[in-house]
């Protein structure tokens, strides 16, 4: 086994304007932040068409264990193989939240020789993106309530406002509280609670907008309250919406870094894939396809989650057409879906990896009802043996599905060389045309159990009461025509998060459904999922520190 190169990223990182000028941008293109980040003006992505001839790459993955199975790693991996077998290609990926940094998952950059840079830079805040959504979420609730406070001119009912406020962390104690304490200068008291700002549907918005006007039409549709008459009112009424796009003027633009072997990456948005839609912006995408022949993007979570919701609500408002599914798989997530616990996942079982399989093989089966190729990345890990990686290779192949080993953990692009032939390869050979699941024109409830039937494995739905009230006010305003996306455990096919494997024979619950007007989808929200995730007990938070010359130790 090839011994793990070194990388320094204080002598390997290139100048931002170096990596900008190898995919024909020039530094009058870029909004500079320091030496190694960038943002992208808009003059400089409409100076470009997209490629006729590009082909996007969407990385996903099995249903993964509590801690992830490295989608991040591979695709960055993934695009280094490609460079280095002479592909054109940039990686487009998602923005880190603080909350998994500081929580269980710890850092979002990839690992190893698969990373994207300046790694704490990227992890922390970046390029702002994050507190300028978070700002412009939480104007759009102070508005709200300070025009019930100045005599209520819109007819508000406190009781009926949906708008929520967001702060980008973990914190469990925010779910729920009452505002408008200490008198009659603060306010009407009333129950709200705050979400994570990845679940922010401004975050959803900007990740679907194309410019200024798009963004400031989307936001204007959003939906905050109800009136007494239960009349919908809207961040338009109350005349807001040029505010809150002010406040993402440059947010709005895409961010460009490189890799730990200089291939451009495009690091813009982040919303979550379990309770939204879980992939990078379409701007950013479609910038990477204007300036390169491969793009490597990934949808967070597994097939069921970020996947899903990129070929049924991305794709189809991002003109976007991807031609192949990279599924990233594990030996622990195999293991683990085959009832191994987390603490033997260590532990040479090449028979349990095996047995594993049969959750890899929904996902598997489920792509091809999106009229797309796929191959599974069997990402190694350092405890992963030669007799595992084997035998799951063998029993894949024998099954007919196409896999390739990637280890570029360890060894960056060149651990990824064959997976990167083979996806070339599949492209060529593949239809080039990606279907939806289900038509948007569908009513919601076919639409949900489209979904949860045919890519859960669901028998059928069960609608709590105020699902179905959700449901009947989603027809009398008028918004059943938009897509779905499902809010659900990652950790499980099916709203059980303790149902690992493959689960028979399961009830999916609804328990309310919530209307994102200026996003353009409706939210069904199952189980027990939460907009506002809590710490571990143990969180990566402990593990992070910094020294007297600034340099941050801990992010992984």
């Amino acid at each position: 086994m090839k011994k793990t190169k070194q990388y320094s990223p204080e002598k390997d990182l290139r100048p931002i304007v170096e990596i900008a000028s190898s995919v024909g941008l020039t530094e009058n293109d870029l909004e500079l932040y320091g030496r190694y980040k960038a943002k992208v003006r808009l003059e400089a992505i409409r100076r470009f068409s997209r490629r006729k001839d590009s082909s996007l790459i969407l990385v996903s993955a099995m249903t993964p264990t509590p801690a992830g199975e490295g989608k991040t790693t591979v695709s960055i991996g993934l695009a280094q193989a490609l460079a280095r077998i002479g592909k054109s290609t940039i990686a487009a990926l998602r923005e880190p939240s603080l909350g998994p940094v500081f929580g269980i998952k710890g850092g979002a950059t990839g690992g190893g020789l698969s990373r994207v840079h300046p790694v704490d830079d990227i992890n922390l805040h970046f390029t702002n993106d994050f507190p300028a959504v978070e700002s412009a979420h939480n104007l759009l609730s102070a508005i709200v309530d300070n025009s019930i406070f100045h005599g209520n001119p819109l007819n508000i009912d406190p009781r009926k406002i949906t708008w929520r406020r967001v702060l980008d962390m973990n914190d469990r104690s925010l779910r729920d509280i009452v505002i408008g304490l200490g008198g009659s200068t603060n306010g009407v008291p009333r129950e709200t609670g705050f979400d994570i700002v990845p679940s922010s549907e401004i975050m959803a918005i900007l990740c679907l907008s194309r410019s200024y006007e798009d963004l400031k039409d989307k936001i204007g549709k959003i939906l905050v309250s109800f009136t007494y008459g239960d009349h919908p009112v809207t961040a338009g009424d109350l005349k807001v919406e040029g505010a809150v796009t002010a406040l993402l003027k440059y947010a709005l633009l895409p961010n460009l870094v490189q890799t730990t072997e200089g291939v451009p990456a495009i690091i813009h948005g982040g919303p979550f894939a379990n309770i939204a839609q879980g992939t990078n912006s379409i701007m950013g995408t479609d910038l990477a396809l204007r300036l390169a022949d491969y793009v490597v993007t990934e949808a967070g979570f597994g097939f069921d989650l970020g996947a899903e919701k990129f070929f049924d609500i991305v794709a189809p408002y991002g003109d976007l057409n991807p031609r192949i599914v990279v599924l990233v798989a594990t030996i622990r997530a195999l293991k683990y879906h085959a009832g191994i616990s987390r603490e033997e996942l260590n532990e040479p079982n090449a028979r349990a990896a095996v047995l594993g399989m049969a959750n890899l093989r929904k996902h598997y089966d489920n792509i091809d009802k999106f009229n797309v190729p796929c191959i599974i990345a069997l990402n190694r890990f350092p405890p992963d043996t030669d007799e595992e990686i084997k035998a799951v290779m063998e029993a894949a192949e024998n099954e007919g599905m196409n896999i390739a080993p990637a280890d570029i953990f360890r060894l960056g692009g060149e651990g990824g060389l064959e997976l990167a032939e083979k996806t070339v390869q599949l492209i060529a050979d593949s239809p080039g045309t990606f279907k939806p699941l289900y038509d948007w024109n569908l009513p919601v409830e076919d639409k949900i159990f489209k979904v949860a039937s045919e890519i859960y494995g669901a028998v059928s739905i069960d609608y709590q009461p105020q699902a179905r009230r959700n449901l009947d006010l989603i027809k009398k305003i008028g918004y059943g025509n938009l897509p779905v996306c499902i809010a659900k455990t990652q950790q499980s096919l099916s709203d059980n998060p303790s149902l690992l494997g493959l689960p028979k024979n399961f009830i999916v619950t609804v328990r309310e459904i919530k209307i994102a007007s200026g996003a353009g989808f409706l939210i069904p929200i199952t189980g027990e999922i939460l907009r506002m995730p809590g710490l571990s007990k143990v969180p990566a938070a402990y593990n992070i520190n910094i020294d007297n010359n600034g340099i941050i130790t801990g992010i992984v």
